[in-house]
């Protein structure tokens, strides 16, 4: 979990994967593309980064490989950092939006 902790640290990789959010299989001419600010060698470093920390996968199409977005383990980091201590507090938002929503139907009556 730490590797992908540090793979979304960088703006960089986070941008890509937004990319590839939008548009799930692209090669690395077209990620490339569009960071003309950053080399290719960096790009191509960055989604090393991101294959090592399984937040995506790759798959060749002749001398082409192209590269798709894994959910999988920022779903895992929701599950575990996230669902746990923001479901006590949706609850409670809900109770609250219930017991006023209640309250004002019985002063309408």
């Amino acid at each position: 979990m730490d590797d992908v902790f540090k793979a979304l640290a960088d703006p960089t990789r986070r941008q890509i994967l937004d990319s590839l959010k939008n548009e799930d299989g692209q090669s690395l001419g077209e990620l490339e593309a569009q960071f003309p600010d950053i080399t290719r060698f960096a790009v191509m470093k960055h989604l090393k980064i991101l294959e090592q920390a399984q937040l995506l996968s790759t798959r060749r199409d002749g001398r082409r490989k192209h590269h798709y977005l894994n959910a999988v383990p920022i779903q895992e980091i929701s599950d575990r950092w996230i669902s746990r201590f923001a479901a006590p507090w949706a609850q409670g938002l809900i109770d609250l939006r219930d017991g006023i929503e209640q309250g004002m139907g019985r002063k309408k009556a």
